[in-house]
């Protein structure tokens, strides 16, 4: 899938300004700054920390994007990296989308980064993963509640030492149509949805381009 940068080329090959929303530790941040000027928000102290000290080149502030406010309108707005599957609330979602057109000045882009089709199969898989201590051994199975729309993923690692560890993550799945309608619901009309394939959306997650046309 191209980058970021290359999506946004596509449709407004002059916009300068960026902010993205849940970005982590500024990993995509840390190539769009060389075309835009861009701000980052995460809700995680801890990343904001690790960012500030990895990127201190990069503006990185702590927010919680269903309520975060800047105080200017940009012309991209980004949330990559399935940030936006971590909210599971439909009422929250909403939130998040008036935040991106908050942040939005008319004719902004919205690039988002999310599943819309969900993990169903039951068998486990194993990988291997490196760590600073030696490979670990990670076994990973899906469980997905149609009511909620929340795939989970859950994961038992075996270390290098011995020991084992259990975590989970927790994705709301967005469907195509309903994606569409939290977007147009603030504002946005969407461009493309594709899912990296180069065949239209066939896969699991779709990369969505929307345009902020309420003025």
């Amino acid at each position: 899938m191209p980058s970021t940068s290359a999506r946004t080329g596509w449709h407004r090959p002059d916009f300068r300004t960026l902010v993205d929303f849940g970005c982590g530790t500024g990993r995509d941040l840390e190539i769009l700054v060389k075309r835009f000027e861009c701000i980052g928000v995460d809700l995680q102290p801890g990343m904001v920390d690790y960012a500030h000290q990895a990127r201190p080149e990069l503006d990185i502030r702590t927010g919680d994007m269903r309520s975060a406010r800047l105080g200017s309108r940009m012309d991209v707005v980004t949330c990559m990296g399935n940030s936006l599957a971590y909210v599971h609330d439909n009422e929250a979602i909403s939130q998040v989308f008036a935040t991106f057109a908050a942040h939005a000045r008319p004719g902004a882009l919205l690039v988002l980064c999310s599943p819309v089709t969900p993990i169903t199969r039951t068998e486990p898989t194993t990988a291997t993963v490196d760590t600073p201590t030696g490979p670990a051994t990670v076994t990973i199975r899906h469980t997905w509640n149609l009511r909620t729309q929340i795939n989970t993923m859950l994961r038992h690692w075996m270390l290098p030492s011995g020991d084992e560890a259990r975590d989970e993550i927790r994705r709301r799945v967005l469907f195509p149509r309903e994606l569409e309608r939290y977007a147009e619901g603030a504002g946005f009309e969407v461009l493309d949805m594709l899912d990296g394939t180069g065949t239209g959306l066939i896969g699991p997650t779709a990369y969505t381009v929307a345009r902020y046309i309420r003025r």
